[in-house]
């Protein structure tokens, strides 16, 4: 089977490189491994067996279409996974025998040991010795609503005509969720421990505070429109979102700029008494 990996990355090199080095040195490796930059300048330092390409316009969904345009027919399975995001070893042996076994499963979503957006950022020394210690249980998986971007694989023959919603510009919030709903109409979308990694949530490098704000209401706003998300999931994201920004305003964690991203909230919310909140409006803020 051959199984393609990609990295979409921006503004952080160093970041990538060290991603980069945990999966060149998997059991078994990748069939091809292609790093996605919005610039020159995001390349790695070392490549090794990588690939690295520039695409034609910077954002996290543009940049994975970039590589599903590169890829073609050329593979069986793609999985993506973030640029701060820690393999375990038998990362690909698991998305090799998930998708040999169950031939109804289109996507799937791996296992996180360890989600460091939910705790300030870990390191990848951190990553490492979670991944030593962590001890798969008996093999499971879940079918789910959709799958997280950090760590998501798909059946390419399902659906190869698919491409990430460039509509969801620079960091492309929920083009995850949006993605995943348009491959459930093939086959099964599901959760699984047969791969698994730690997902670090690092800081640098990340939309800001504003923006992700505004985000947080246009998104699931606009999939709702588009018939990827229910009426009740863009009102539970988007509420859940506004409210934590709201109270954690009056005592902000360090890492979150939770003032800005109100900030963001008020100004869709705006917008859309106005009939003009979209997702592209970020790229005015």
């Amino acid at each position: 089977m051959r199984i393609v990996v990609v990295i979409a990355t921006a503004g952080r090199p160093a970041i990538a490189g060290q991603a980069l080095a945990r999966l060149s040195r998997l059991r078994r490796p990748p069939s091809d491994l292609l790093v996605v930059g919005a610039a020159p300048e995001d390349a790695p330092e070392a490549l090794g067996p990588a690939r690295y390409v520039v695409a034609p316009k910077r954002g996290l969904a543009a940049q994975r279409n970039q590589a599903l345009d590169l890829i073609g027919a050329e593979a069986d399975i793609v999985v993506f996974v973030d640029d701060d995001y820690a393999p375990a070893p038998g990362f690909v042996e698991g998305v090799e025998r998930l998708f040999a076994t169950h031939p109804d499963i289109v996507a799937a979503s791996g296992h996180l040991i360890a989600d460091g957006i939910n705790r300030g950022g870990l390191t990848f020394e951190q990553a490492d010795a979670l991944i030593a210690c962590y001890r798969p249980a008996t093999p499971w998986l879940k079918d789910s609503s959709g799958t997280y971007g950090c760590n998501m694989a798909f059946r390419l023959c399902a659906a190869p005509h698919l491409r990430f919603d460039e509509n969801l510009p620079l960091y492309g919030w929920l083009e995850d969720t949006d993605y995943s709903a348009r491959y459930a109409a093939f086959g099964r979308v599901v959760r699984t421990n047969h791969f698994a990694g730690v997902h670090l949530g690092a800081r640098t490098g990340r939309l800001s505070g504003v923006r992700l704000g505004y985000s947080q209401i246009a998104n699931p706003l606009y999939l709702w429109r588009k018939g990827t998300a229910s009426a009740r999931f863009a009102l539970l994201t988007a509420s859940r979102n506004m409210l934590a920004n709201l109270v954690r305003s009056l005592r902000p964690e360090a890492h979150i700029d939770r003032r800005g991203r109100l900030r963001g909230n008020l100004l869709a919310l705006s917008d859309m008494l106005n009939a003009r909140c979209a997702p592209g409006r970020i790229l005015d803020l």
